[in-house]
């Protein structure tokens, strides 16, 4: 299991889909750009098989400092982002996870064919 970056991903992506890498990451930007601006105005994000994004409200609680456990401190109400994965990423992952082999990355397959320019 690896951590993979926008970096990287953009890299995959231009080369599995023979796409200059400046052109890719604008794209990348300007959808995560879009992303936060909708959930920022409290916007849920519906993905059809990949998942929503939605904003919820964890609620206050108490917590306490391991050093001084007798001093309670209220942790504050307040928004986060909450990802509730698809149906076809949650049977991926499950797939993954009981052994079975998923399919190829993106990176691997072929690019997609285009037209010559005329």
């Amino acid at each position: 299991m690896a951590t993979i970056t926008k970096k990287k991903l953009i890299q995959d992506i231009s080369q599995a889909r023979g796409l200059h890498p400046n052109d890719v990451r604008g794209v990348i930007q300007s959808f995560l750009d879009s992303m936060t601006e909708y959930l920022s105005h409290g916007d849920r994000l519906e993905f059809r098989d990949f998942g929503v994004f939605e904003i919820v409200e964890r609620k206050q609680k108490i917590g306490r400092n391991p050093k001084k456990a007798s001093i309670p401190i209220v942790i504050p109400a307040r928004p986060a982002v909450k990802f509730t994965p698809g149906k076809k990423m949650k049977k991926r992952i499950d797939d993954t996870k009981a052994g079975t082999r998923p399919a190829a990355p993106a990176a691997s397959r072929a690019p997609i064919s285009r037209a010559p320019k005329i």
